[in-house]
């Protein structure tokens, strides 16, 4: 398995240098044999500029010009995680599903359509399938708490820090939580079909896919759960904020794509909470930093 000799250093002018370098060795190392990159970066949120938004649009372009040189590059697979709430969120009609009108209110679902495109092109020119999964709301440990996302990680950290959560949208705003570690299994089991249907089709693959439980939740409901499991209710201030307008109340999601794929156990919401705070209570006792 190849691993990469230094980290990326995310935003920083040598970034594209770094990222084109593994990305040659990481083609090295796969000796022209089958190959899998799963596209999972960016510190892009709903409400990022466009500036930090196009820098990362940079960095795939770097990354896919330089897997487009693969030996076999047919014999690749590429996996880019979207966004299903940034996608979806204009739209007026839930549940959605992968056919559904796609209309983002922000920049950030507009980058993720945008950075759709881009691989949809890149397919077609090299012929490496790729995989695009409109991914819902993850959660989980080792979730970056300095980026403003992750309601149930936030939740997690003010109940342990005792510290209050500003929400900025009604509880009654419907959202599809998925526990990290089962979206990962998701990922690497549609990279596998993706391969396989790959063999099988003439012309580029381009599979795009709702990753998400298919089981909405209000925010009311999941601040219930938290509070089952903490024994009390976590301090909840109700706030307004200029990003709200670029949340949906009802992000309900289905999917009609590689159904086999929904077809597994997934974590219970109490299991999943109950390990992401298990996990928050570890870091913060080892003074870890704020990216937990």
């Amino acid at each position: 398995m190849w691993s990469p000799t230094e980290s990326v250093p995310w935003g920083d002018a040598v970034a594209e240098t770094v990222l084109r370098r593994q990305a040659r060795e990481f083609l090295q190392a796969a000796t022209g044999g089958p190959w899998q990159v799963v596209w999972a970066a960016g510190a892009g949120v709903t409400g990022a500029d466009q500036a930090t938004l196009a820098i990362e649009h940079t960095y795939l372009r770097t990354t896919l010009e330089v897997l487009a040189a693969a030996d076999t590059p047919s014999a690749g697979g590429f996996f880019f995680a979207s966004s299903a709430g940034a996608v979806y969120a204009g739209v007026s009609a839930p549940p959605y599903d992968e056919n559904s009108q796609v209309r983002p209110l922000a920049p950030y679902g507009e980058a993720k359509l945008e950075a759709e495109q881009i691989l949809t092109k890149w397919a077609a020119d090299i012929g490496t399938p790729v995989f695009i999964g409109r991914i819902a709301n993850l959660y989980g440990p080792g979730q970056n708490l300095a980026k403003s996302q992750g309601l149930i990680s936030q939740i997690c950290r003010a109940g342990l820090t005792g510290q209050p959560i500003s929400i900025f949208v009604s509880l009654d705003t419907l959202r599809d939580y998925i526990f990290a570690p089962d979206c990962a299994e998701m990922i690497a089991d549609g990279l596998e079909q993706l391969r396989s249907c790959s063999e099988a089709t003439a012309g580029a693959l381009v599979v795009t896919k709702n990753l998400a439980t298919l089981r909405p939740l209000t925010i009311g409901a999941v601040l219930g759960e938290t509070r089952r499991i903490f024994k009390r209710a976590p301090r909840i201030v109700v706030g307004t904020s200029p990003a709200a307008k670029f949340q949906a109340r009802d992000l309900s999601l289905r999917s009609v794509v590689w159904p086999n794929l929904d077809r597994r156990s997934l974590t219970p919401l109490p299991v999943g909470v109950s390990a992401t705070l298990a996990d928050l209570r570890r870091r913060l006792q080892d003074g870890g930093p704020s990216r937990q």
